[in-house]
Formats: C-alpha cells, structure tokens, sequence
C-alpha cells in the first residue's frame, strides 16, 4: 500500500483554541509538503528530531513559529514517511497552514480514521489494536481509558492470537488428514480433546466480553418503585448535587431524570424515574410508562420501597422490573429511625436464591436514607458488586458489540465442533473449526471484509 498510496493530510487537534495545534502529513510526499511549509528544515532531515522553524505562506511571509518532526517510513505509527508541524493552536493559522499543504496537490484531505487505517493495511498495528486508538479517545471513564490502554499495548489482540494460532494448527491437521490421508496419518487422532479445550479457552474469553463491553458504554442503573419512596432524595444524594425535585407531594417526578457518574473508575448512569401507582395523572402516567420502558434496558435496577411496605407489595413492584436484575432497598430509613427501631440487616440480590428473611416472610433489604446518607456508601459498593463481581473495571481490554457478537460465532461453532467430534463426521468437525477462525477473524483483522473495515474506520475522527 505505501508505494501508491496518496499522501494525506489533516489537523491532528481539534478546531478550538488551544495551546498548541498540530497538523499531520502521511505518504510518499509528506516530507516534500512539510517542507515548503517549513523552507527552514534541510533536505534529509534527522528522523524523530524536533526542530524549531518558522511556518510561512506561498510567498514565503511568516505564519508562525513552531516544531517540525519527521518520522521516516516504515519507523512511524502508518509505516510511511510523516511529518507533523506543532504550531500554537489558534483555529485559523491552523486552516491556512491546511490549505497551504493542499494548494499544491501533492496531498489531499485524509478521511475519517485515514492514518490509522494506513497503520493497520500496512501491518503496525492489528484491528483490535486499531479500534482501541479510537476506544482511547472516546473513553469518558478512568476504567475505559485504561482498558483502552490495554488494548493499544495488545491485551486482547494477546488473548485473541491465543486462541487462534492453535485453533488454525487444528485446522491445517484437520484439512491435511481429510486432503492427503496417507501423509497426515494419525494427526486428527486427539482433535476431540484439542477442540473441547480451545472451547473451554472461547468461553473463558466471552466471559470477559461482558465485563469488556460495560467499561466501553458504562453501566446503566434506575431507580424505581412506588411514589414518594424516597427515590429523587437517594438519586440526589448518589449523583452529588440536587438534580431531581424533591418534594412531599407524591407524583412529583414526572420523566426520567438522569447524570453521569464514575465509581471506582466505571462510568455509571444513574436515572431516576416516575413514581409507580395505579391511579396517576395523564402526564404521570406518561411518566410511568417510560419507567417500564426504561427498566427493559438498563443493567441494574434499584427498587426502592418507602418504610412500612408489605412483602406483598414489594413482590408486585419488583415484577414492573421483568428480566432485569433487582437490588432492593429501603429508602427513608431516617424516618424509621423517629418512629421506630428496625435491625440492620444484610444486603441480598431480590432474585437470589439465598435470600433469607430477618423475620418470616420479609426479605432482608438494605436500609438507606438519601436524607442523612446513611447507607448509602454500602448501597454504592454494593451496586459495584453486582454490576462488576470481582477485580477492577481497568483490569479488562474494552470489547465493542462487534467484537462481542464475532466471539459468541466462534465460541458457538467450536461447542459444534466438539459435538461433532464425537457424533458426525472429520469434515463436520473442520468446517466447524473453520467457522470459528473466521469469527475470530474479524476480531484481529486476518478476515476481516472491506466492507467491515470501512465501518470500523468510518467512526473515527479526522486527523487521527
């Protein structure tokens, strides 16, 4: 690709004002365009040196004062020559220093995720890799900066090679026992036990998936229940600041209200919703049935109950939430602290089979107040713990639905492969594993389709 390919160009930063903006050549030209940008520099320049020069227009006429480096191909993050000139960031130097690289020809535009695209087509770096450059500058959470980190250095692209340089080597056995039987004799002899272990190795790796693909979009968790339970002062009291009404009256929360929060380094999405009862105003109503909708689509619901509320009751609310997982608390336990004692108790998932009452009939719920706060560092940890399990949300490489959905392919075709290993046929067992390789494939890039290239790229940023 390098020896044909255009030379481009794009501003690296964005088109604010700033300290410092920077624009970035790639291709067979780059030195030359960087160059008449910056008359200063000589001829063959020391690869990776920062000189200081001066930027000038087509008349030669000063623009600005700044760094110009160069990074000779293929020792540079695209494997073609590039240049970057590091000028002070004021949004319209930078654009006549754009349209002065391209007033010439040598260079064109560079389209979205362009140098990174180059750096993959010409072997830098594979399309996990590739995909976490973009990973790192979308990231809104300590935790996705960090797996996305890991997924630059390789953490998943390591995982993924694991498993597919030996699922190949079982591939190529497979296919020579089947094409040339007498000189592959013997090595399909133990492909029972290898696939059932490459197996095993997939749905170790899809487990993760889940953790990977929470840190990339953050976690999403309502509050909901009866009115005037207690949910906008909890909601409040998590988020920080007052961002819900508050009031006595119930029914004061008509629409889902929601912010941004980090825990732990997770990104988490708090919303707080309508108050459910049975006879509601029309615009509660709507309110209402935007809970239900809402709750069909988060990763964790609260249902907070107002103190006093029957096991009965409970178990009618807790159904509104359908599949969703439940963490039941009490909400106002500030009031039941003025109007009688109540023991603390343990918190339990509502839809454990472990949950054991602290009186006949009553499951045990963590008491919280959004009022005075108590509980509510322990209703914290223990939303943590139910969305994450053990670890660190940083400890995981970020995993997008795409990648997701290609290890679930594999991991499927392998479970056919082990069954037909023991039930059909050689060549079942092949075109099974061969199915998983390509599912694979399209996660580090060895079969991904041009199609899906375009796509991954597409969501890039210019410049980058």
């Amino acid at each position: 690709m390098t020896s044909v390919s255009p030379t481009i160009v794009a501003l690296a930063t964005a088109p604010t004002a700033g300290a410092v903006g920077i624009l970035r050549l790639s291709g067979p030209a780059a030195l030359e365009v960087g160059r008449r940008l910056a008359p200063g520099i000589p001829a063959e320049p020391t690869p990776r040196h920062a000189y200081l020069s001066a930027f000038v227009d087509a008349a030669g006429r000063a623009l600005d004062e700044g760094l110009f480096l160069y990074f000779r191909g293929p020792a540079s993050f695209t494997g073609e020559d590039v240049v970057e000139l590091q000028a002070h960031g004021s949004p319209r130097l930078l654009q006549l220093l754009l349209a002065r690289a391209l007033e010439d020809g040598l260079a064109r535009l560079a389209t979205p995720g362009e140098f990174t695209r180059r750096a993959f087509l010409n072997g830098r770096i594979d399309l996990t890799r590739a995909e976490a450059v973009a990973d790192l500058v979308a990231a809104d959470s300590e935790s996705a900066v960090r797996a996305a980190a890991a997924g630059l250095s390789g953490a998943l692209s390591e995982r993924v090679r694991a498993l597919e340089e030996p699922l190949r080597a079982l591939h190529a056995d497979l296919e020579g026992v089947l094409n040339f039987p007498d000189e592959a004799e013997g090595a399909d002899e133990d492909a029972g036990s290898r696939v059932q272990a490459l197996r095993a190795q997939a749905d170790a790796l899809m487990a993760e998936a889940g953790h990977g693909r929470l840190v990339r979009r953050g976690a999403r968790v309502a509050l909901f229940g009866p009115v005037n339970a207690g949910k906008s002062t909890l909601f409040n009291r998590l988020v920080g600041e007052a961002r819900a009404l508050v009031d006595d009256e119930p029914g004061t929360t008509r629409d889902a209200l929601e912010a941004r929060v980090e825990w732990s380094g997770l990104g988490v999405t708090l919303f707080d919703t309508a108050g459910l009862r049975e006879t509601p105003g029309r615009v509660e109503a709507l309110g209402i049935a935007r809970t239900r909708e809402l709750l069909s689509g988060v990763d964790l619901a609260v249902l907070v109950l107002p103190p006093g509320t029957a096991e009965v009751d409970a178990e009618r609310w807790l159904a509104e939430a359908g599949a969703t997982p439940v963490l039941r608390v009490d909400g106002k336990c500030d009031v039941e602290a003025r109007s009688s004692a109540m023991p603390e108790v343990r918190v339990v998932d509502a839809r454990s089979d472990d949950s054991r009452s602290t009186s006949p009939g009553t499951p045990p719920r963590l008491r919280v107040s959004g009022l005075t706060g108590e509980g509510v560092d322990t209703l914290r940890e223990a939303l943590l713990s139910r969305l994450w399990g053990g670890g660190t949300p940083s400890a995981v490489a970020l995993v997008s639905e795409r990648h997701a959905d290609a290890l679930r392919r594999a991991s499927e075709a392998l479970s056919r492969a082990e069954a037909a290993s023991r039930l059909s046929t050689l060549e079942v067992v092949s075109g099974e594993v061969a199915l998983s390789l390509e599912a694979l494939g399209e996660v580090s890039g060895t079969s991904a389709s041009e199609a899906l290239i375009d796509a991954i790229f597409q969501r890039f940023c210019i410049g980058k």
